[in-house]
């Protein structure tokens, strides 16, 4: 649209959306969790194929949830240098009420070669059905007896009496600074980023001590083993550095080329940790989101991945060949002196292209 007062044209996008998302467990075969009366050693075994019985009927669950969402985004120079842009989302989930979400982003052009650019905005992600609704059962021996163990939805008693809540939407806020540089063929992107996250829906660690069992038999939960389940309260902090470089080698003999360097710095620290009132009060309090949940977060993914890319382009004819390298990677133990990690490694990705004609392209 072409508005008196903009450098150039504002551009408008919109969009509706209308979803539905189903969730369903179904019993399985019988014999996989019903107990045969088996004795062991004069006692009557844990019910069902071990170590993972089948669904039961008590697991059964069908549920479904509808959303519907609106979105607008407009774009425009304010000035021949000045780019401003906004969107804002609204959506309406059937279970969690409504939600609003929206960015706003901003470019200016010092000259041709140099710009900064930068954007502020905040992500809402509903729970899903998964998380507030699966239920399973696996064989833990503890002290060499064995427990059924489960991770409950947060709707069952047992969750329930362990503490669990309806679980609530996380939330986030991304920031993002950057600057762009184009000379010639070369262009340089540089962008610094931070993600906060709050409210990370998790497992809770298994709460299988004597002490919890003691519990929930107390509440009148006779033989439970006790279990897991899904919970809110891991706060996130991810910041890090993004850098592509691409140069454009122009037409030579053999074809066209272009290359591309990419290189992604980043770090994540788990700024805060479930908490939850009841299992505080246990003594000993049992551990809800442990060593290796934490260090997982914080180092379970590299710290750093570079990757370098030639494009070839002559006639019909045209070929990438791309080199990834991801940095170490830790693998956590609940005992810090059994940690490993994993080296750093190099993927090499090849592909050949032919366009048969206007229509049809073949790759390898």
């Amino acid at each position: 649209f072409d508005m008196e007062g903009l450098a150039s044209p504002l551009n408008v996008a919109w969009g509706l959306e209308a979803r539905q998302e189903t969730y369903q467990i179904f019993a399985g075969e019988p014999d996989s969790y019903r107990n045969g009366g088996v004795l062991l050693n004069g006692s009557p075994t844990a019910s069902g194929a071990q170590v993972f019985p089948g669904f039961r009927p008590e697991n059964e669950v069908d549920e479904d949830r509808t959303a519907v969402g609106a979105y607008i985004d407009l774009e425009a120079n304010v000035t021949d240098q000045f780019l401003l842009s906004g969107a804002v989302r609204a959506e309406s989930y059937s279970d969690f009420g409504e939600t609003v979400t929206g960015k706003i982003a901003a470019r200016y052009d010092f000259n041709d070669v140099f710009a900064l650019r930068g954007s502020i905005q905040n992500g809402f992600r509903a729970p899903s059905l998964q998380q507030q609704y699966f239920a399973t059962t696996s064989t833990n021996f503890i002290g060499g007896v064995p427990f059924d163990i489960t991770t409950f939805p947060v709707t069952d008693p047992i969750a329930r009496a362990l503490g669990a809540k309806d679980l609530d939407p996380e939330k986030s806020v991304n920031y993002s600074l950057g600057a762009v540089i184009t000379t010639g063929q070369l262009n340089v992107t540089i962008d610094a980023y931070r993600i906060d996250v709050n409210d990370r829906i998790v497992l809770s660690e298994n709460l299988t001590a004597q002490n919890v069992r003691d519990y929930l038999e107390a509440q009148g939960f006779i033989g439970s083993g006790g279990g897991r389940f899904f919970l809110n309260g891991v706060d996130t902090e991810t910041s890090g550095v993004d850098i592509v470089t691409s140069y454009a080698f122009g037409e030579t003999a053999l074809g066209k080329f272009t290359g591309t360097f990419g290189a992604n710095f980043n770090k994540t620290d788990v700024t805060a940790i479930p908490d939850v009132p009841v299992l505080d009060a246990l003594n000993p309090a049992p551990t809800l989101f442990g060593r290796v949940n934490i260090k997982t977060f914080e180092e379970g993914t590299p710290k750093s991945k570079f990757t370098a890319s030639l494009d070839w382009e002559k006639g019909a004819m045209s070929g990438t060949v791309r080199a990834t390298r991801y940095g170490d990677v830790l693998v956590p133990n609940s005992n810090a002196a059994n940690d490993y990690t994993l080296d750093p490694k190099i993927l090499i990705d090849l592909e050949g292209r032919w366009d048969v004609n206007q229509n049809i392209e073949l790759a390898i």
